[in-house]
């Protein structure tokens, strides 16, 4: 995603829905609703230019034929956090809740925020199906997970044998998932050349470098510090006049947080310099799963050193 080059004059907040759209104009003060398919979406593009701000909400997938509706008109877009922006309707003082309220909230957080706003830019269709595949591959071990704990006490042999039928399928899903996400990776030079640096990392494997190569594209493109914030691993003050609080890790993406957990506990059991640091840390009196914690910021801060170094690297090789 790029920064918008041009301050825009109009914003346009979008709430979208699985079968429509509520759009909110910031010069007419209307608001409307479109069907969310890609002919209606088109003619609302065409309507609109590059002085525009088109903003959505993350809904699970329901806002993709927007973006792109806008992407192939030249509309500036964003797709914002919706947490950001439930905090800044709360901010308000708003207590209210509909599509209407939402997307005027939508097109006045871009007109306030637009400076710091992104624009939404294509993505890689082969890192956007890695994404699928190991988001995929995650609920799949959740699945399998959560059969295994139910085949501890079925309760009934008919159900412990369909349990059993159930994990096999699940184990051959999840297979065929790491096969072909072995092979997405094979099949893009810059994707396996960053997974060969990371694969140089104790504590990381061929799962958890696809993971984080899936879920953390901004690897090798962002600082230390912005890395560990996006992962959830940043430790963030609480402090207040004389009294310092407790500083805690919190926010962040979920999945890349679980993945760097159990790459962590890998690496603090080994013989590296992150299985010394875990052991000084917990000899210092700290407690192990803050000391955990402190291992995963390490690994995500040295995989997005090593991804740098190895786009660096291969710059100068094609100059």
């Amino acid at each position: 995603m790029l920064h918008l080059s041009t301050a825009p004059t109009r914003f346009i907040g979008c709430d979208v829905g699985k079968t429509s759209i509520v759009i909110f104009d910031s010069c007419t003060g209307e608001t409307r609703s479109v069907p969310n398919r890609k002919p209606d979406l088109a003619r609302m593009a065409r309507a609109l230019d590059g002085s525009c701000l088109v903003v959505c909400e993350a809904t699970g997938g329901y806002e993709t034929k927007l973006l792109a509706a806008m992407l192939a008109a030249g509309v500036p877009s964003h797709r914002a956090d919706a947490r950001k922006v439930k905090a800044f309707i709360r901010s308000f003082g708003t207590l209210g809740k509909s599509d209407a309220i939402d997307a005027q909230a939508l097109a006045r957080y871009g007109t306030e925020r637009h400076a710091t706003l992104t624009r939404w830019v294509a993505p890689d269709p082969v890192r956007e199906e890695l994404q699928a595949l190991v988001l995929a591959r995650v609920d799949m071990v959740r699945l399998r997970q959560a059969h295994r704990n139910r085949l501890a006490a079925p309760g009934s042999k008919v159900v412990a044998a369909t349990l059993k039928a159930i994990l096999r399928e699940v184990e051959k899903q999840i297979r065929a998932l790491e096969a072909r996400i072995a092979t997405c990776l094979r099949q893009h030079p810059a994707l396996a050349r960053d997974q060969a640096a990371l694969l140089t990392m104790h504590g990381i494997g061929a799962v958890t470098s696809a993971a984080l190569l899936a879920l953390m594209p901004e690897l090798g493109t962002i600082s230390g510090a912005q890395a560990a914030a996006l992962a959830g691993v940043a430790p963030h003050p609480h402090e207040s006049g004389q009294r310092v609080g407790y500083r805690k890790t919190r926010g962040g993406r979920p999945d890349v947080k679980r993945t760097l957990f159990m790459a962590a506990l890998v690496a603090s059991q080994g013989k590296g310099a992150l299985a010394e640091t875990y052991k000084s840390l917990v000899a210092r009196g700290k407690k192990p799963i803050v000391a955990i914690t402190a291992i995963m910021r390490k690994l995500i801060v040295i995989a997005n050193a090593k991804l740098r170094d190895a786009r660096i690297a291969q710059t100068i090789q094609v100059s």
